[in-house]
């Protein structure tokens, strides 16, 4: 694109003239200034007739002005002028190109989630100077959902699975996950991409597809393809479906993008110009505070920040915050003045006889490492009546929709059939066991409950399954203590409370070669409207 500039440049009235200079012109003229004659003057020109010449007239001519890709107005079109990879008219590139022309409502919905972070991811890459194609990458990886999870376990908008993230420097624990930091993930994207495409000598159509599938499948369709006498480009690799279609996508978005004229002009306009800006805390921050202080929506400002799990930050800092750049003054402003006691709200918990540091820390909603820093204890000892002070946020945990624990909620919530079971994990479930005694399809079950199918499950978490109308469950399950007696056995237990010995085994994990005592504890689920009363 080209900016035209207008500049007023001063020439000469001559003297005596009764027309104009560009009067009585032939209308091809290449000038309007009056020439000076070739031969010199051999008189010399008397003042009059210099001051003649020196007279001005003004002419406007026009300087064409070259914009850089980093002053266009359009981020999308700063993209444009920098795509280099080459897009061939393949089936498996066309029929991608086609799906997205044919949704355009698609790209709206990307375009709004991209809004915030595209910027700062073109730059990263600009500064990297790697292709910008790979600033359309998330749109494939996660449609720009900085909450996306994958049936791979890959999250955020670059979708790392955890062993990944964790080599590229993501940390993941309760507090948080950076795979959901856009900021962090970018760079460790792109580093992870740069050093794929070292390893696959500068293919970058190789390089994207490891990272879709994994180096080592790449490294290995080439090595066979190189031992048949094959071609080994990314187009005729043996490489799984979703692969094969996955590098086809980004090629199909860049090439839509460069056709901008033609294809891409109903994608939403994002700026060129920054609309985040990073903002430091020190330490533990609640996000319901920092929205107050920011005066921004709280659902707003953990959007932006979706890597933070719960109510608050981890409470060992720095950490880092994403906030429109207004709100991030008021922000940095006053963080500049306050003490690390003001950022979180505090409450003197006095410890009762049997509690133990995880049993508080679940009570408050934080973990008991953050009450061990909060009160200096190195151990877990604690004793009934001393007083700790212990984090909680300042707002309703229901406030903080955006939180693990909320989000989890919203999801279960879901109607996705025409009855709902609450199925509590017992050690030993896996979602593989609960799919088929509720003969529901894995993959559905996981997603209803926000997992994958490979995610480990924790004894005591509770999972919805949904069931259809002609699958209502009979009967009302509940969870129970059952303290064993003199005579009882598996089997007796079992054919009591309807259930099977192979349960009792798994929910207590024992086996029947082992001989019951009286006064042991089982935990039973049982459907209480079909207990064994004759037993």
């Amino acid at each position: 694109m080209k900016k035209w500039l207008a500049i007023a440049i001063s020439s000469s009235i001559l003297s005596g003239c009764s027309t104009l200079p560009w009067q009585d012109q032939p209308a091809d003229a290449s000038t309007t200034v009056q020439t000076v004659p070739e031969e010199p003057i051999a008189a010399p020109i008397n003042d009059v007739e210099k001051e003649a010449e020196t007279s001005e007239l003004e002419v406007s001519t026009v300087t064409e002005v070259e914009l850089t890709p980093q002053e266009e107005a359009d981020l999308w079109l700063r993209i444009k002028r920098q795509l280099t990879m080459e897009a061939p008219e393949v089936p498996r590139l066309v029929s991608q190109r086609n799906w997205y022309l044919n949704n355009p409502t698609y790209m709206e919905r990307v375009a709004k989630r991209a809004q915030p972070f595209m910027y700062l991811i073109v730059d990263e890459i600009e500064r990297r100077n790697m292709p910008l194609e790979l600033a359309l990458l998330p749109i494939v990886e996660s449609a720009f959902d900085p909450f996306a999870y994958s049936h791979g376990r890959a999250a955020g908008v670059w979708q790392f699975i955890p062993g990944t993230a964790r080599h590229y420097g993501l940390e993941i624990n309760w507090w948080y996950d950076g795979r959901r930091d856009v900021y962090a993930a970018t760079h460790a994207a792109l580093d992870y991409l740069d050093a794929l495409q070292k390893r696959f000598d500068g293919d970058w159509l190789h390089a994207l597809a490891a990272y879709n599938s994994g180096e080592g499948r790449v490294a290995n369709a080439i090595r066979k393809n190189k031992r048949a006498g094959k071609p080994t480009d990314f187009w005729s690799l043996d490489l799984p479906r979703e692969t094969r279609a996955y590098v086809p996508k980004l090629l199909a978005l860049a090439d839509i993008l460069k056709n901008y004229d033609d294809y891409a002009q109903h994608w939403l306009p994002i700026d060129n110009t920054p609309y985040l800006a990073i903002v430091e805390a020190q330490s533990q921050i609640d996000l319901a505070k920092a929205a107050e202080m920011a005066e921004l929506d709280l659902d707003t400002l953990h959007h932006y920040n979706s890597a933070y799990n719960r109510w608050a930050t981890d409470p060992v800092g720095p950490h880092r915050l994403l906030l429109p750049i207004e709100h991030a003054e008021k922000l940095q402003a006053w963080l500049a003045t306050a003490d690390s006691k003001e950022l979180v709200q505090w409450t003197r918990h006095k410890v009762k006889s049997g509690e133990s540091l995880l049993v508080i820390a679940k009570q408050y909603h934080t973990t008991a490492k953050a009450i061990q820093q909060a009160n200096n204890i190195s151990g877990h000892i604690i004793r009934a009546g001393e007083h700790l002070l212990v984090p909680v946020a300042t707002r309703d945990l229901d406030d903080y929709s955006l939180s693990a624990e909320q989000r989890l909620v919203s999801k279960q919530s879901e109607s996705r059939g025409a009855y709902k079971v609450e199925h509590e994990v017992v050690r030993g479930d896996t979602l593989w066991d609960i799919s088929r005694e509720y003969n529901v399809n894995l993959r559905k079950l996981a997603s209803w409950n926000g997992m994958a199918p490979t995610d480990p499950l924790r004894p005591g978490k509770t999972l919805v399954v949904w069931l259809p109308q002609s699958e209502k469950p009979a009967g009302v399950v509940r969870s129970l203590n059952y303290k064993v007696r003199s005579g009882d056995s598996l089997a007796r237990i079992a054919s009591r409370f309807n259930v099977t010995i192979t349960d009792i085994e798994k929910w207590n994990q024992i086996s029947r070669s082992n001989y019951l005592q009286p006064g042991q504890q089982l935990k039973l689920y049982v459907d209480v409207t079909r207990l064994n009363t004759q037993s």
